[in-house]
């Protein structure tokens, strides 16, 4: 497939992309240098015209991934899906509990509960992420490309419906748990026994069917009861794992990503100034163009993508930029916080003997680093060995394998 160059003017400024013969030329004379490597991004060293065709952009949002197109009126210019990170609130929880525990050990000041105040338009901070990595993503994509256009699907996911097919009328003002309360509607929905080994007569414990660690939630219908032994041991397993797949069947599908989209779907086209469509359009231009369903041809379908020459289109993967962590020293010694950023991070790419290897990270105290190549070989060597080419932070692309 093709691979377009792109190319930045003096000042920083996205031009149209090339070819890769042209950018090879460019840097065989002179005229160019390159700034980024992946996608590989040339500067031109001369003043150049300022002439652009219109590029469109089209994004199909999403929970997990994110598929962008952009595209002339006779070429694909760019392509390929975002995944999205899924550990912010595991990372939020655990500094939660980090916190509580400090100040529990140190009591330098009470807990405050009453005088914290949420903005206007305040998201979770989980679901922030979200609606800022789409908006990351349409950043860094108009720094490669002159982008004066954007589109961006969005759906209206009916909650109840995806749950309850056929609910309709007043039934939608009566939740599951109309006149229950929690554990008392589980201990009349699962008869007072355990589920997974029937005792009866024994002390039952609310138990999650898909355990929090692993994407459940506390919705009444992911809940189920068990007795301490059964709870214990099927500890991190889903009930599928452990042996009760008929139980698991129970469970319906979590709606964290549909509730997440809903509420932030309009907030990225306002953001970032789009037209927005449809997908139940989207579905139909993608049938009647006879694509197979993925995030990219969604996206290529949301722009008016038809019948141009498509490229190859990129993996991009999310990078914490900071990963400050305490260190914990041998028993006798006190914990010491690293306060001074180590020269190398993990994923960022470096030269050793000629060779490009990926960091993996590092040790003795940040002078020694772990390389592996593309095959998977695992290299230790003095950090004054190898030359850094890319810091991998942030967003980090890279070609999808077809």
């Amino acid at each position: 497939m093709r691979v377009p160059i792109y190319v930045v003017n003096m000042r920083g400024q996205p031009l149209m992309p090339t070819t890769q013969r042209k950018g090879k030329k460019l840097l065989k004379e002179g005229n160019a240098q390159v700034v980024q490597r992946c996608p590989f991004t040339v500067q031109l060293n001369y003043a150049t015209g300022e002439s652009r065709q219109p590029i469109k952009l089209g994004v199909d949002i999403g929970y997990t991934n994110i598929g962008f197109s952009a595209k002339t009126e006779t070429l694909e210019v760019i392509s390929g899906t975002l995944n999205l990170r899924h550990d912010v609130s595991k990372k939020l929880e655990e500094k939660r509990r980090h916190r509580r525990a400090r100040r529990s050990r140190l009591g330098y000041r009470p807990p405050r509960f009453n005088n914290r105040t949420r903005p206007e338009g305040w998201l979770a901070p989980s679901i922030q992420h979200k609606q800022d990595s789409h908006i990351r993503l349409v950043d860094k994509l108009e720094t490669l490309l002159p982008i004066p256009f954007k589109k961006i699907e969005v759906a209206n996911f009916d909650e109840h419906k995806m749950q309850y097919p056929e609910i309709s009328g007043i039934e939608y003002q009566q939740g599951e748990l109309q006149g229950y309360e929690v554990r008392e509607y589980l201990l009349d929905k699962w008869g007072r026994t355990c589920a997974y080994c029937g005792k009866t007569n024994v002390p039952l414990e609310v138990e999650h069917i898909v355990p929090k660690s692993r994407g459940g939630t506390d919705r009444v219908s992911n809940l189920t009861l068990s007795c301490r032994k059964c709870n214990l041991k099927k500890g991190n397993k889903t009930a599928e794992e452990f042996g009760y797949p008929h139980i698991q069947q129970q469970a319906t599908q979590p709606l964290k990503a549909p509730a997440c989209l809903n509420t932030i779907r309009w907030r990225i086209v306002e953001q970032l100034g789009a037209e927005h469509t449809y997908g139940y359009i989207t579905k139909y231009q993608r049938n009647k163009l006879g694509l197979e369903k993925s995030h990219i041809n969604d996206a290529f379908v949301i722009v008016g993508g038809s019948n141009q020459e498509r490229c190859r289109p990129y993996e991009v993967m999310q990078v914490r930029r900071n990963n400050r962590s305490i260190q914990k020293n041998r028993r006798g010694f006190k914990p010491s916080i690293r306060r001074q950023r180590y020269q190398l991070q993990p994923h960022d790419l470096v030269t050793y003997n000629g060779k490009r290897y990926k960091v993996k990270g590092v040790f003795n105290y940040g002078t020694w680093v772990r390389l592996s190549d593309s095959n998977g070989k695992v290299v230790n060597t003095n950090i004054k060995n190898v030359e850094l080419l890319k810091y991998g932070k942030g967003l980090i692309f890279t070609f999808k394998n077809n």
